[in-house]
């Protein structure tokens, strides 16, 4: 069940409309998700990328923990161990399965790469999900915006350079796989939001996705020197411990419950903005020209993919249904489209 102090994680106008609070949590999510590409690439250079996973993840579980037990003293919320653990199972999508991925991806490929991918082709396959499992079909628009994405895609991966760098396009494949892997996480914590505050989501997902984290890297823990890590390289662990996963996670969950997951995707268009200025800023990466235009098309497919309009399908008249759950069926649909 919710927490008590859930219900008013976001305020909404006198519409109904989605709250500026949610879309203020997601922005700063966003900011901190962009700069962790960067941040994560300098862990990376000296660390094997499956423990600078566990570094990030094991301690903000840890910083999460230590909130979630503080506010839990107060007697705030309740919550059942059942949507702990299905919490706990999306935390498996979203922190393990994303970030085998997003590390895996920075050994191999820069993090500006990363920094376009993920937050650009996120919302178009949510989108595609999207569209799949409900009962609507896209406009022409929206239609138009996947191909484009698609299109967007295979022009950006092709720019790394086939023959020049396969090292480099085999790291952009690796993070279109994590790409999948964070809209599935952004599609199945919306039903684990109904039922836990953001908090306790989190935590839960985080410790769990922290622990199988650490089952993956045990056996690269002895490949570490770690008497030759640098100073800089333990600030950036701290920074991505508490700000791009403690704070950012929790703030994800907060705006998520507030709107769509296709909503909340159309938010990481902003990501890509920070990830390239940190990336840019410093570590002196850059793109190829193929790969910039490729990085423009998918941009410009995913803000018709998910700015389109859904059609809605008529039922056969077999599968009419009494008013009052017709009516629970529009309101899932602008939820799913985000116009709520």
């Amino acid at each position: 069940m919710t927490g008590g102090g859930s219900a008013t994680v976001a305020r909404t106008d006198n519409r109904g409309g989605v709250s500026v609070d949610a879309h203020l949590y997601l922005l700063t999510t966003m900011a901190l998700f962009g700069s962790a590409f960067a941040s994560s690439k300098v862990v990376v250079g000296h660390l094997p990328h499956q423990v600078a996973a566990v570094l990030r993840f094991g301690g903000g579980a840890v910083i999460l923990l230590l909130i979630t037990l503080a506010i839990s003293r107060r007697g705030t919320g309740t919550f059942s161990w059942r949507d702990a653990l299905r919490a706990g199972a999306v935390g498996l999508l979203g922190v393990f399965g994303y970030n085998v991925f997003f590390f895996w991806g920075l050994s191999l490929a820069p993090s500006i790469d990363g920094s376009v991918i993920v937050p650009v082709l996120s919302p178009v396959i949510t989108t595609a999900v999207m569209l799949v499992v409900s009962r609507e079909r896209p406009s022409s628009s929206r239609l138009t915006g996947l191909l484009l994405g698609l299109g967007g895609a295979v022009v950006f991966f092709l720019g790394a350079g086939v023959a020049i760098d396969s090292r480099r396009l085999t790291g952009d494949l690796v993070y279109l796989a994590g790409a999948v892997a964070w809209a599935a996480y952004s599609i199945t914590s919306k039903r684990v939001l109904n039922r836990m505050d953001p908090l306790r989501a989190t935590t839960s997902g985080t410790v769990v996705g922290a622990l199988a984290l650490a089952v993956f890297a045990a056996p690269s823990v002895g490949d570490a020197d770690w008497s030759a890590v640098p100073g800089h390289v333990w600030v950036n662990v701290v920074y991505l411990a508490v700000g791009p996963t403690a704070v950012a996670y929790l703030f994800y969950y907060r705006g998520l419950r507030a709107v769509s997951p296709t909503t909340a995707t159309v938010m990481m268009f902003s990501s890509p903005l920070f990830g390239i200025t940190c990336s840019v800023a410093f570590l002196g990466e850059s793109f190829h020209a193929l790969q910039v235009v490729g990085a423009l098309i998918m941009l410009v497919g995913a803000l018709l993919a998910v700015g389109g309009q859904f059609v809605r399908r008529d039922p056969p008249a077999a599968e009419q249904v009494p008013d009052r759950a017709g009516v629970a069926s529009e309101d899932e649909s602008r939820d799913r489209t985000g116009q709520g």
